[in-house]
């Protein structure tokens, strides 16, 4: 079941905590779902099947268009570059960079998660991190510092944007599928196409950059050649009156081949699912096979020691197979908590820090199972980015604060 917006989208936008929109979602109806509390005093069995009604999956997609992924249709998607809600007060200085090698982050996911008030009828959390694992392991460490006055270093960030229904970017109803693209808000960089463009070359003076790095990143792979043509272009454009090409339209809009691939996430409430283990034919069209992921799995489980990560992990990975494709779980109700897989690494409620903007709580909001790696292509090598579970907490009250993209809070497990 694909979730998405039908004629006017009020109610669709508010009835879920996740949707999206894409160019196939006119084939169903969006489904309302109650939010369930879950009541810490009622038996584990039955507090389980409560919470998986609650519980919303998120699967990835080759998108049929590209274009079904731009902003004004409001995606949820992995890989590739961020589709900004708000385009032009994007996120700058150290936020775009990993707090602990200084490289500029890079896109992961953005889930489309808007609420009942006012101010969030459109609502996106985007996620970045660097891609060095060794970051990653000394994020593991750095979380547990995090406070207020004191904020930790971190190579995984997560932020949140959110606009009212009438807003300066995007009209007050949902649009059509054939709906032209919005005009380009800011300048983005031509070697990540992330972040604003911050740095011009000094030699074609045309293609931007967000930070050096990418600058020289550019250049070792080739920009001096388009840098001479453009500029010889725009001498010509200088001593001629006929018009010419624009001189910009030489150079790729995303340089970088190191994105990763780009696909739309589409949701599927949890209780879809039987609690029987799946057949081993469901899968046989998926893009992973069912044996290269489980192979992967057990990779990780080969890594615990202690008894209680061991049953932990095949508790996991019991409720994981009942969707084994699955790269997101989201639940925004009130109690709702992580699928964690390890017993070791998990935070305490004095671990989650509170709201950066109102010293308001934090809940817990959605989390990124490892899974998404296989499809993001990454090797299962030593040194390869890897991790248990990325969760995500968000500020409950999702408040107004005068920054545009408002940085929340993520905690990682690392295998």
């Amino acid at each position: 079941m694909e979730v998405g917006l039908k004629g006017d989208g009020t109610e669709e936008l508010k009835g879920l905590r996740i949707t999206s929109l894409d160019d196939e979602s006119d084939e169903e109806e969006q489904q309302q779902k109650e939010e369930i509390v879950v009541d810490d005093d009622e038996e584990e069995e039955e507090e389980d099947e409560e919470a998986r009604d609650s519980v919303v999956l998120g699967f990835v997609k080759r998108p049929k268009k590209a274009s079904s992924l731009l902003r004004h249709f409001f995606p949820s998607k992995a890989g590739g570059v961020p589709a900004w809600l708000d385009p032009e007060n994007l996120p700058s200085g150290r936020s775009c960079l990993c707090d602990l090698c200084g490289e500029p982050l890079q896109f992961m996911f953005q889930v489309y998660a808007p609420e009942e008030k006012p101010s969030t009828f459109h609502r996106t959390l985007f996620v970045f991190m660097c891609t060095s694992m060794a970051c990653l392991r000394r994020d593991q460490h750095e979380q547990w510092k995090c406070h207020r006055d004191n904020p930790s270093r971190r190579s995984v960030k997560v932020f949140r944007c959110q606009l009212p229904r009438d807003n300066p970017f995007y009209p007050s109803e949902p649009p059509k599928k054939d709906t032209e693209p919005p005009e380009a808000r800011g300048a983005l960089c031509n070697w990540c196409g992330t972040w604003k463009g911050i740095k011009r070359c000094t030699g074609c003076r045309q293609t931007l950059y967000c930070s050096e790095k990418h600058w020289v990143k550019h250049s070792r792979s080739g920009h001096e050649s388009d840098c001479q043509r453009i500029r010889i272009s725009s001498q010509l454009v200088e001593g001629s009156s006929a018009t010419a090409e624009n001189p910009s339209s030489v150079v790729q809009k995303v340089a970088s081949k190191a994105l990763w691939p780009e696909y739309k996430i589409i949701q599927e409430f949890e209780s879809t699912y039987d609690t029987q283990m799946p057949d081993d034919n469901v899968n046989a069209n998926s893009m992973v096979s069912r044996n290269q992921m489980d192979d992967g799995l057990m990779s990780i489980a080969d890594n615990f020691e202690g008894d209680g990560d061991k049953k932990s992990w095949a508790s996991f990975q019991e409720r994981i197979d009942l969707a084994p494709e699955q790269v997101l779980r989201y639940c925004r109700s009130s109690g709702a908590k992580p699928l964690w897989p390890l017993t070791s690494g998990r935070p305490s409620k004095a671990d989650i820090p509170k709201c950066h903007y109102c010293d308001g709580p934090l809940c817990f909001e959605f989390q990124i199972l490892p899974q998404l790696l296989y499809y993001f292509h990454v090797k299962n090598d030593a040194d390869s980015l890897d991790w248990a579970t990325i969760v995500v907490y968000t500020c409950e009250a999702s408040c107004d604060a005068s920054v545009a993209y408002k940085e929340e809070f993520a905690w990682v497990q690392i295998s």
